[in-house]
């Protein structure tokens, strides 16, 4: 075998074998064990949403242990496969091995990254809300340019996309917009996202063709599960219903079905006007004001032990990432140094990169901050 790609073999081996450790494997089988023995309960169905729960769980762990044992047999499979091309000068098998390699190196790189993502609520699926900040229409159109970023590539990687609620604005852009990335562990994942983003260009709003700075914020939040019992008495909020309407005011539903919910001892206040029905935009809206009812909670929960370890400044929920689109081309993370020089393949949805380098940021200052 060629001693580079034997050397490479190598390297990705002990990359999954790292891997297969962090995740343990043993753990895992006995932790499916216990939710398939669960899942056979015959009473299990008298409790839909127990049920349920445990059937996702058993799922997704399922899925965790084929994929790491399916990777494990590809490695091995590979090994073969190069060994068959070369000892009988086969150049279909050997082209099909390097196509199985690069493939192979692509998905050892997503598991890896997965085995980083270990917070209390990374397996969770997304809430994402994105607000025009600074920067007039500007900042309006940046923000609509983010939201259309995170549904490309959600759409990329196939992960359902739900969205509640978006505010038009008036000439051009969004004033804000929520939306859920429903897959395992997109909070996790997304999570890295939230703060302020900034966009350096030519605007094509200015009749002087001027460089503008535009603003626009990202928040992420865990979706809430029954779990959490975050309660929200009725007592506690104010329920609106409005007409939805769509771009520059046009009607899109001739009923008072939008809904609108302050949550009055935190002033919260969420709407949702998508769904067909009153019920159903009240419910949606429901979910999200219980994530950012666990977010605040959450907060002021590590807002108490940032006091107690002295960490202020160490957040990173201010800038975080540039977009310059003049006078050069480039998108750079503000807190890895992680840099992309297409920007246009970033606003279409090309992140990846983007997030994997947030991720491993975060874990880095997160060891640091266990070892000090």
């Amino acid at each position: 075998m060629n001693p580079d790609v034997a050397a490479e073999l190598k390297d990705l081996s002990e990359t999954l074998e790292g891997i297969e450790r962090v995740m343990d494997l043993d753990a895992l089988r006995a932790r499916i064990a216990e939710l398939e023995e669960e899942a056979a309960r015959p009473d299990l169905w008298d409790d839909v949403e127990y049920a349920q729960r445990i059937n996702s769980q058993l799922v997704h762990k399922q899925s965790d242990l084929r994929k790491i044992t399916g990777l494990r047999q590809r490695l091995e499979d590979l090994e073969v496969l190069y060994q068959l091309g070369e000892d009988e000068d086969d150049k279909a098998s050997v082209a099909e091995a390097e196509q199985e390699r690069t493939q192979l190196k692509r998905d050892l790189a997503d598991l890896e990254i997965r085995t980083l993502l270990s917070g209390e609520y990374d397996e969770r699926s997304a809430m994402v809300t994105i607000r025009a900040e600074a920067g007039g229409v500007d900042a309006a159109d940046f923000a609509e340019m983010l939201m259309r970023m995170y549904l490309r590539w959600a759409e990329r990687h196939e992960y359902p996309v739900e969205v509640y609620d978006i505010s038009y604005a008036e000439e051009a852009g969004i004033k804000s917009a929520t939306f859920r990335v429903d897959t395992p562990f997109a909070y996790g994942t997304l999570s890295v996202e939230q703060g302020t983003h900034r966009l350096v260009r030519i605007s094509p709003f200015d009749n002087q063709g001027r460089r503008q700075t535009s603003f626009a914020g990202v928040e992420v939040l865990p979706v809430v599960e029954e779990t959490d019992h975050v309660e929200v008495p009725e007592k506690d909020i104010r329920v609106d219903v409005f007409r939805s309407s769509g771009p520059g005011g046009q009607s899109v539903n001739t009923t008072d079905s939008a809904v609108r919910i302050t949550h009055q001892p935190t002033g919260i206040v969420v709407s949702c006007q998508n769904e067909k029905s009153q019920l159903q935009n009240k419910a949606a809206a429901m979910r999200v004001l219980q994530a950012k009812l666990l977010a605040r909670k959450r907060e002021e929960e590590r807002a108490e032990l940032d006091a107690l370890r002295d960490s202020s400044g160490s957040g990173w929920g201010n800038q975080i990432r540039s977009y310059v689109l003049h006078p050069y081309q480039m998108v750079k993370d503000l807190r890895s140094g992680y840099e992309m020089g297409n920007p246009e393949s970033v606003l279409e949805g090309q992140i990846d990169g983007l997030l994997e380098s947030g991720i491993r940021w975060r874990r880095q200052q997160q060891d640091q901050q266990q070892q000090s």
